[in-house]
């Protein structure tokens, strides 16, 4: 799943882009990127939005969305 927040990263045009959009530190970004290896539940839903729902709920946290949810 980490696979597709990196996909996000992309699709906003950088990790400091995607850290703006959704009103993080781009550090804390990192950090879920490569020590946490997850996306916080709270944040799913506003990273969906910033790449336009080019990336689903499920695809960043598919153990508590499913594939209907948001």
């Amino acid at each position: 799943m980490i696979e597709n927040l990196r996909k996000a990263v992309e699709l906003a045009g950088g990790q400091s882009s995607l850290a703006r959009m959704i009103n993080v530190s781009q550090p804390r970004l990192w950090n879920w990127i490569n020590r946490d290896k997850i996306v916080p539940a709270e944040f799913v839903k506003p990273i969906c939005d910033a790449v336009d729902n080019k990336i689903k709920p499920h695809e960043l946290r598919g153990d508590i969305f499913n594939d209907d949810a948001l």
